[in-house]
């Protein structure tokens, strides 16, 4: 290569540099204003996540269905009506279903055997919006917010709990739909973000993944509502043009076993808050 054209080279690499020093800069200074902005809003005491607590303990303690009885009955896996450190163990195995159980499928379970509540209203509310609020995302709110101060404990001793992580683990890194897109696209290396949204890294155990899963619930400021796990993987599938699962699917269930797995030991503090 001549003399001129590794000066040219040389030129447009020092261009470059210069170039994206301001951009760096600037994106550098947002990420100290969104933190400056996420630390304004966490405090407890202005977090509207917390009347999503009131309701979900009013509704808990409600008599409901044809056997006009509360959910106090319902047990979690800590003996029926025992939340404190329930969520702190969820996902789950449960021998009277036979099955392995997020939160909102126990307490659908519930809803439906011991209460023998018609949870068809309960379904097409499954998520709150202007004017609409939901029974389950209330329910969360109030059952996770008695984990607080506590680690998760993933449980994965059950030989269907073993089978659930290792189904987990495939969905996150299956890529399909007409993006070819997985889990691990946005959530598979450190240090990812879209524009000014850093992405935790599920691709291993650590402190992304127990920040993340410690923190849901959580209040959404721009969605002016409270917001579960099932609703976090719902909008990631619609947002990676996949087939939209079903509420209370296993297969989020699954997912939700391998996050759970990748975060153990991370302290949860919910309803957390976020943009």
């Amino acid at each position: 290569m001549d003399r001129m054209k590794i000066c040219r080279l040389v030129a447009a690499f020092v261009t470059t540099l210069t170039l994206s020093a301001p951009v760096l800069a600037q994106q550098s200074d947002a990420e100290k204003e969104i933190e400056r902005y996420r630390a304004m809003i966490n405090d407890p005491m202005a977090n509207p996540g917390y009347l999503a607590v009131d309701r979900g303990e009013a509704l808990w303690a409600t008599k409901r269905g044809a056997k006009n009885v509360s959910l106090e009955g319902c047990d979690l896996g800590e003996g029926a009506g025992k939340l404190e450190g329930a969520f702190a163990k969820l996902p789950r195995f449960f021998k009277d279903a036979d099955r392995v159980m997020d939160l909102e499928q126990r307490l659908l379970w519930c809803m439906q055997k011991v209460q023998e509540l018609d949870t068809t209203d309960v379904l097409k509310r499954r998520f709150g919006g202007p004017g609409v609020e939901s029974d389950m995302q209330d329910l969360v709110a109030f059952i996770a917010n008695k984990s607080n101060g506590m680690k998760y404990q993933p449980q994965i001793t059950h030989p269907k709990e073993q089978e659930m992580l290792a189904v987990g683990e495939a969905l996150f890194h299956r890529r399909a739909g007409v993006n070819d897109f997985s889990c691990t696209t946005c959530h598979g290396e450190d240090a990812r973000r879209i524009r000014l949204q850093a992405l935790p890294n599920f691709s291993k155990p650590g402190k992304d993944a127990q920040d993340t899963m410690g923190s849901w619930p959580t209040y959404r400021v721009s969605q002016s509502q409270l917001r579960t796990m099932q609703h976090r993987l719902w909008d990631c599938y619609r947002q990676m043009r996949h087939p939209i699962p079903e509420y209370g699917s296993d297969g989020i269930t699954a997912l939700t076993v391998y996050m759970v797995t990748m975060g153990a030991g991370g302290e949860i503090t919910v309803p957390s808050i976020k943009r």
